[in-house]
């Protein structure tokens, strides 16, 4: 099974169309999404190319292959423009004998209280791939709002391997798990 994660949209329309390019060329069975999809947050500057609406259209558009979970900056109003579930805190995948559990990251400290899974979370626009002493935590970082000199990109899981790419698809680093 070939999945691909992505975080922290925050409304920007033109790092969007990017992330679906690289969703379209990856081809995986669903698009997770790990929140902060349309609103930009207090805390953030505009991104280039805000229009949350725009981004809501395009999301609109691939529904089906969609599952996502709710982010700090979700709101009511973001379910309204959405035809798809925004709002649960976290989704358990089992893919491959693994149990991957999906958040934002903002709801929960270490240790998380999911066992031996391995966790993806967004959040903190910093991309990770790391085994810690509790367990195996990925992020993608932001496709638009990056952090601590990151790059716009995106995890891919396949065949037990995560393959964290940025948006015009080089690989930056894999972890087996």
């Amino acid at each position: 099974m070939k999945l691909m994660f992505a975080s922290d949209i925050h409304g920007s329309s033109s790092y969007c169309r990017r992330m679906i390019d690289a969703y379209h060329r990856e081809s995986p069975e669903r698009l997770i999404l790990l929140g902060d999809l349309l609103y930009h947050g207090p805390r953030n500057d505009l991104p280039d190319g805000y229009a949350p609406k725009e981004v809501a259209a395009m999301l609109n558009a691939l529904k089906d292959q969609i599952l996502c979970v709710r982010g700090n900056c979700e709101a009511e109003v973001d379910q309204m423009m959405l035809n798809f579930p925004v709002f649960p805190p976290y989704i358990a995948l089992f893919v491959d004998g693994r149990t991957l559990v999906c958040t934002h990251g903002h709801l929960y400290t270490e240790p998380l209280p999911f066992g031996d899974a391995i966790v993806i979370s967004g959040h903190t626009h910093i991309p990770m791939m790391a085994r810690t002493d509790y367990g195996v935590r990925l992020n993608p970082g932001s496709v638009s709002l990056p952090k601590a000199g990151s790059e716009r990109g995106y995890l891919i899981y396949r065949d037990g391997v995560f393959t964290r790419k940025e948006l015009g698809g080089t690989v930056l680093e894999s972890l087996s798990v």
